[in-house]
């Protein structure tokens, strides 16, 4: 843009000045026309030779074509400007063009850049760096370290009695001398199979209800350090909401 300006700027300086060697060509021209007459009447009257004479006629010429030639390089310069004033739109177009291939670039180095749509904890990384993933291809695992809950199985004849919301309390054998509390979130609405990975106290019972008990948000948040996921442990639900936790159970002995 400012290369164009400037060979504007430079193409009016051109014409200017083709415009004021005109106007000197035409007041030579003017002055030698006046003094023309001048000269062929001294030459008649004897007073200049032929050959001064013919001097002056020749110098008139001069003039005229000097005058025509300047004419001609003020209209060539004339175009040049109009030439300039073309180039600006140009390298506005450039610009503009320059400007939406950077958007374009910025977009697509946004999209080349992976972000988490939460906070979490970057469980397997699938993919490093320089390996090509094809598109909805697997690159990490992340696990929302916010949203911990553990899952558990009720036989029929408690899971019925077990409502939303209800106080749990969630000891992991990993830390025994610490009680988490957490409310039930999910209660399965069909039985299923115990899994294999759950032990019952009886054998009899086949057929268990799934239950979710999660843990608080905040709670999480407080010791987001220490939060693991997959750890094993039992749970203790309380079917009875005016019935008091046992002294091994109580809040204050949590973290």
């Amino acid at each position: 843009m400012a290369t164009a300006q400037v060979q504007v700027a430079q193409a009016q300086g051109n014409h200017q000045a083709a415009l004021a060697q005109v106007v000197q060509r035409e007041t030579d021209l003017q002055s030698a026309r006046r003094r023309l007459p001048r000269t062929e009447q001294l030459a008649r009257d004897g007073f200049l030779s032929d050959q001064v004479l013919e001097d002056e006629h020749a110098k008139l010429r001069n003039l005229e074509a000097a005058l025509a030639a300047a004419r001609a390089q003020a209209r060539a310069a004339e175009a040049g400007v109009a030439a300039a004033r073309t180039q600006v739109p140009a390298a506005q177009a450039n610009v503009q063009a320059m400007e939406a291939t950077l958007q374009r670039i910025a977009v697509e180095l946004a999209d080349s850049e992976l972000k988490a749509p939460r906070d979490g904890r970057v469980q397997f990384l699938i993919a490093h760096p320089g390996e090509i993933v094809a598109p909805g291809g697997r690159v990490l695992q992340l696990i929302d370290l916010a949203d911990v809950y553990m899952t558990f199985f009720l036989p029929e004849t408690v899971a019925g009695r077990v409502a939303l919301g209800s106080e749990v309390r969630i000891v992991l054998d990993a830390a025994p001398q610490y009680v988490i509390p957490a409310r039930v979130s999910f209660v399965a609405s069909t039985a299923q199979f115990t899994p294999k990975t759950v032990e019952t106290a009886s054998e009899r019972q086949k057929l268990m209800f799934r239950v979710r008990a999660q843990i608080d948000r905040e709670l999480l948040q407080r010791h987001i350090e220490q939060v693991k996921t997959g750890l094993p442990g039992v749970a203790w639900v309380r079917i009875d909401p005016q019935a008091p936790w046992p002294e091994r159970l109580a809040l204050p002995r949590q973290p």
